[in-house]
């Protein structure tokens, strides 16, 4: 457990790391060429400069000079005065009618990205404000949508490992439970045989009676397992019943120091369930329960209908659960019994959750005091 947590942080470091070299090679990038772009357009203000003091007649010079201002053809710009009033500009599109309120919101959005170059032409101080290419925007942008993708394709990676961790989990549960099933199959055969020999050796009725209900007990165990992997039958139950039913069981083969109580707002209330599974869910928390008491203290259950579902809180006395392990105690394998496999709640979580489509989780608990687990079923 601590090992696989461990790697745990092992990845999100490396993400991480990944992460910020990605950052620092894309910033870095995008300042070099947002100086490069910086010289340009101080070459081209220079260019635009010397355009107006040029001598016509020096053909040379003037091409040159033409070409540099004729080769800016993805940087925005905009020459203006000191009043804010627009002289010119280029690489800019769908100029509306209304060139003021226009120019002025785009002159206020570049000089937040750049820093505007001053220009003399004729003795009247000019601005040049520039915006950034479509080249730099994009590799600016091109961290997020590498992210993006990246964070989709870790997504669906992890999707399919965990669709394939759970399938590979269901098909050793459903493997456990047949096997389990058959094994169970040969013994309760032979106990019923024993059963029948017993009735003519003049045993007492009571001892029978008790017998007869352990080995019916054994035969909805070994179809429990069965069930598992199997569409259930579910069907409308009195909830009332069943559960009374299985604590009558319950109360028998437990210490005569725990007490069980059950508090019902109505004597008959209807739920869709199948019974063999549902009772499992019960005796493992009864059994969890009683362990959690050390034999000795009270569970007690508490049964209403809330807004067209079934709910039911069961209550014990024992030791209780930390906060932090609310969720961890329905996991397989999280124990914090010497003994045992820690599969119970696992197992109740996937009859309630699965097989019903119904809830099942620690309302409350109090270290020290005592657990409230709560199911939810569909009236």
């Amino acid at each position: 457990m601590f090992k696989r947590g461990f790697n745990k942080y092992i990845y999100f470091a490396v993400s991480l790391l990944i992460v910020a070299v990605s950052l620092f090679v894309t910033n870095n990038l995008s300042r070099k060429l947002a100086h490069e772009e910086r010289r340009k357009m101080e070459i081209w203000a220079e260019a635009m400069k010397r355009f107006n003091t040029i001598d016509p007649d020096d053909n040379l010079n003037f091409e040159l000079i033409w070409q540099i201002i004729e080769s800016n053809k993805i940087i925005p710009a905009i020459i203006a005065d000191g009043n804010g009033n627009i002289i010119n500009y280029v690489n800019i599109d769908n100029v509306p009618e209304d060139k003021t309120e226009f120019f002025r919101k785009k002159i206020a959005n570049f000089r937040t990205k750049n820093r505007p170059i001053e220009l003399m032409l004729d003795d009247e101080r000019q601005y040049i404000y520039y915006d950034n290419s479509i080249l730099l925007k994009y590799l600016e942008e091109f961290p997020y949508v590498q992210f993006a993708l990246v964070a989709a394709f870790l997504l669906i990676c992890f999707w399919a490992f965990t669709s394939d961790k759970k399938s590979e989990q269901n098909l050793v549960w459903v493997g456990l439970s047949k096997e389990t099933a058959h094994q169970l199959g040969t013994p309760i055969s032979s106990l019923l045989a024993w059963e029948e020999i017993l009735k003519t050796q003049g045993i007492n009725e009571n001892i029978l009676s008790e017998i007869n209900k352990d080995i019916s007990r054994l035969r909805t165990i070994s179809e429990r397992f069965s069930k598992i992997g199997s569409a259930p039958i579910i069907k409308e139950e009195n909830i009332v019943e069943v559960v009374e039913n299985s604590i009558a069981y319950l109360r028998k083969r437990t210490s005569n120091k725990v007490n069980y109580t059950v508090a019902h707002t109505s004597e008959v209330i209807a739920a869709a369930i199948n019974i063999p599974l549902f009772e499992w869910v019960i005796e493992n928390l009864c059994k969890n329960a009683v362990d959690a008491m050390g034999g000795i203290g009270e569970i007690s259950f508490n049964i209403q209908s809330q807004g067209g579902n079934v709910v039911i809180d069961i209550k014990d006395t024992g030791k209780g659960i930390a906060k932090k392990h609310f969720k961890d105690v329905f996991k397989p394998g999280f124990t914090t019994k010497q003994r045992g496999w820690g599969l119970g709640l696992s197992l109740s979580k996937r009859i309630i959750d699965d097989y019903h489509k119904g809830k099942i989780f620690v309302r409350s608990s109090e270290v020290g005091r005592g657990t409230t687990f709560r199911i939810i079923l569909k009236g």
